[in-house]
């Protein structure tokens, strides 16, 4: 996970410009501190940070790494009540498993216009492995297979929008992501105001984005930009990063996708076995292709050989043959 502080350290200072005062944080479920020391050290944001921690061993390390830290209050505490302290700037839910019970207490503790971080890691559920799970925990109906894990962000997006409304906000996500064997997103917590937020369902005889399957239909998922590309433009490796080649090449994955920010996206693999091709387009073969029909593509971060695109599949089918047929012309040339 120090890639992923890694993040969390570059969110801060990218999201800290337009804010002229010192921040208060809280990180919920903290353990051993690692994350919310990092952000009060590194951000140069923040003025003060709660860390909560139940566990008697945890909080004795907490209490140790803490103590001498200017700005850190530790407190042993249920993460699920917030503290007297609050309300926060910048509130930071990253438990094993299911940010659900601590969402409450975070969503009610977040000044308007702070920031909730929100990590699940509850993949089975959100990526569709248990769907009677994912509709008991989050309400919605997940989306199985390769997209599995991007529906699952979406859940979480949807679930944060529905438990913001009933406190009279609602979310703007500036930074969510799909990694490993987690997602997470920092949403900005806002008055409702008159817009009405992006989330909806899928249904497979509509739907002209990448295949989902024909179970459906989907959802409801939260079907609007997963980032803010004014943030993610303003985003850079910490020098204090510990893992600064990897933040540096997802930092530039996220810059490219933001301008394509679509559900879901294509893989070669898949076009190519669904039209019987020969051979699939390689990703960055695809991208170029569609951008010179007029659309807009990119690489995605979610899978190593996904594309982003705003073209309909038939779309991107059609570049799929096209760029088949230009290959297999070009080889007969070569062999004669």
């Amino acid at each position: 996970m120090a890639a992923d502080r890694d993040l969390a350290v570059a969110f801060v200072r990218a999201w800290r410009p337009g804010i002229a005062r010192e921040l208060s944080g809280w990180e919920v479920t903290a353990a051993t501190g690692i994350r919310g020391l990092r952000l009060l050290g590194e951000s140069g944001a923040f003025a003060t940070f709660a860390f909560t921690e139940a566990n008697d061993a945890a909080y004795a390390v907490l209490v140790r790494n803490t103590e001498h830290v200017t700005g850190a209050v530790a407190l042993q505490a249920d993460g699920r009540d917030p503290p007297t302290a609050g309300p926060f700037d910048y509130v930071d839910v990253d438990p094993y498993g299911s940010p659900v019970p601590f969402v409450p207490a975070a969503l009610a503790t977040v000044r308007t216009g702070g920031v909730a971080a929100v990590t699940a890691t509850d993949m089975m559920v959100l990526a569709g492995a248990q769907p009677s799970a994912t509709l008991r925990r989050y309400g919605a109906r997940p989306i199985r297979g390769r997209l599995g894990p991007e529906s699952g962000l979406r859940i979480l997006l949807m679930y944060l929008s529905r438990a913001a409304r009933l406190r009279g906000r609602r979310v703007r996500p500036l930074l969510s992501y799909v990694r490993e064997h987690y997602v997470r997103t920092y949403v900005e917590l806002a008055l409702p105001g008159d817009g009405v937020d992006p989330v909806g369902t899928i249904d497979p005889r509509a739907w002209d984005g990448p295949s989902v399957g024909s179970n459906g239909p989907y959802g409801p998922l939260w079907l609007g930009p997963l980032c803010d590309p004014a943030l993610v433009a303003r985003l850079t490796t910490p020098d204090s990063a510990a893992r600064p080649r990897e933040v540096t090449e997802f930092i530039a994955r996220l810059a490219g996708e933001t301008a394509v920010d679509r559900p879901f996206y294509f893989e070669p693999n898949t076009i190519a076995s669904t039209l019987g091709l020969s051979a699939p387009p390689s990703p960055d073969e695809l991208v170029s292709a569609l951008v010179a029909h007029g659309f807009r593509a990119a690489r995605t971060h979610v899978r190593p050989e996904g594309v982003r695109t705003d073209a309909p599949r038939s779309a991107v089918e059609r570049v799929a043959r096209m760029l088949a047929e230009a290959r297999q012309s070009q080889n007969a040339r070569v062999r004669a």
